[in-house]
């Protein structure tokens, strides 16, 4: 989603791999392969992030979001 990153690639890589494989295994249909990962956004926000950053964290991946879904269109 993000054009710079403090991760190197292949981590980001091999990390990618492995959450398709388990969608893959589970043979899970687009629309519960995208709710799995919105809880999982959920459930990292609400773990790991203050209360007071919740929001402001979850606009700025939903921006960066529709902005990768966007210039794929466009390409």
């Amino acid at each position: 989603m993000t054009t710079r990153s403090k991760y190197q690639d292949k981590q980001v890589e091999a990390i990618l791999n492995d959450m398709i494989a388990v969608i893959e295994k589970h043979q899970a249909p687009v629309d519960l392969s995208l709710m799995v990962l919105g809880n999982m956004v959920t459930n990292l926000l609400a773990s790991s992030v203050g209360e007071n950053q919740r929001i402001v964290l979850a606009q700025a991946f939903s921006n960066a979001l529709l902005d990768s879904v966007k210039s794929k269109k466009s390409s």
